[in-house]
């Protein structure tokens, strides 16, 4: 059994996950807190598995306390908070902390029942990277030499699939490429208004820009594209050259947006014109696409075991063959400009 300490201000709200997560068979809810400093105590007491954790909270707020937590004792978290824009740049502050996972609160019935399957689904995420929690890895910056590298890529686009632990896998990678990197596509498993937030963060810190995709855009060389959260978004090839359609549809491999559905794209628009990336995350979306890239003539690379907050994408997509090289994150960028 996986156990749970739910931290969140609201009653309404600690009932709510805790009916949510003690309906799961695996999952035990040992006890709820109203603020951090009761769920301090029921920490050391409880010694709970998993802690979600609101982040507006009376006397001390949820980021705050994620970061004692980290230096003080380190135990997967994750969080749950508003479907806001503010909200959103907080979520990935924390996740940039150390926490694993984030799950929007409720606004209505429907909102949560999805809520219900992505919470449960988060808390078993957060169980498996309990072991990889503080994995964090840095790479020197590219040097003038990639530059030549780039120019005389014969590959057209990278594609990126990532879900637990992608935000700082992607923040990692992006932060080491140069501008002349050719066009990227990228499915980082998060919920709507997260990913625009993301992307928002990201092209603040790298030399690509970087932003949110939306229907239509052309992929461009030094731009990197962010499947927006809960749509799907599939690569087209056009007078233009490239182009993605961010569209309705059904979850696929359990996921909107889906690892899958943009790499079977890739590999029907663009086969051997484009390398592509699975990185770190629970389940194994993603790694059928990869398949399929790779029949088509793409390059493709896996990351590590090691380096893996949760080795599951990855994991599934080598043993299908999918993976031409494993590799390490810190040592990603290097591996990706090798191959362009």
């Amino acid at each position: 059994m996986i156990k749970v300490l739910v931290v969140d201000d609201s009653a309404v709200v600690r009932r709510i996950c805790t009916q949510i997560l003690s309906a799961a068979p695996d999952i035990q809810v040992v006890a709820s807190a109203p603020d951090p400093y009761v769920a301090r105590d029921l920490i050391v007491t409880m010694k709970p598995d998993v802690v979600t954790l609101d982040i507006e909270m009376p006397r001390m707020d949820g980021l705050t306390f994620l970061r004692k937590l980290m230096k003080h004792y380190p135990i997967p978290v994750v969080i749950v908070s508003t479907l806001t824009t503010r909200g959103g740049e907080v979520a990935l502050e924390a996740m940039a902390s150390g926490a694993v996972e984030v799950v929007c609160k409720p606004s209505n019935e429907t909102s949560l029942k999805s809520m219900a399957v992505e919470l449960v689904e988060a808390v078993r995420s957060a169980y498996h990277a309990r072991d990889r929690l503080h994995r964090r890895s840095t790479e020197a910056p590219v040097q003038q030499q990639v530059r030549h590298t780039l120019a005389t890529s014969s590959l057209h686009l990278i594609a990126i699939g990532a879900s637990t632990g992608g935000t700082v896998a992607i923040e990692q990678i992006l932060q080491s490429l140069p501008e002349t990197t050719p066009g990227i596509v990228m499915v980082q498993h998060m919920p709507a208004f997260f990913t625009r937030s993301f992307a928002e963060r990201l092209a603040k810190m790298c030399r690509v820009r970087v932003r949110e995709a939306v229907d239509g855009d052309v992929v461009e060389q030094g731009l990197a594209l962010l499947a927006p959260g809960d749509k799907q978004m599939v690569l087209r090839a056009g007078p233009r050259g490239y182009v993605v359609s961010v569209v309705e549809g059904p979850r696929v491999s359990g996921h909107r947006p889906s690892v899958d559905v943009l790499f079977r794209s890739v590999a029907r628009a663009a086969g051997n014109k484009a390398l592509g990336v699975i990185l770190t995350g629970m389940g194994a979306d993603g790694a059928q696409g990869l398949v399929e890239m790779r029949k088509a003539g793409a390059r493709t690379l896996g990351q590590d075991e090691e380096s893996s907050v949760v080795y599951g994408m990855p994991k599934v997509a080598f043993e299908l063959g999918a993976v031409e090289h494993q590799v390490p994150l810190q040592h990603m960028s290097q591996r990706i400009l090798a191959a362009l």
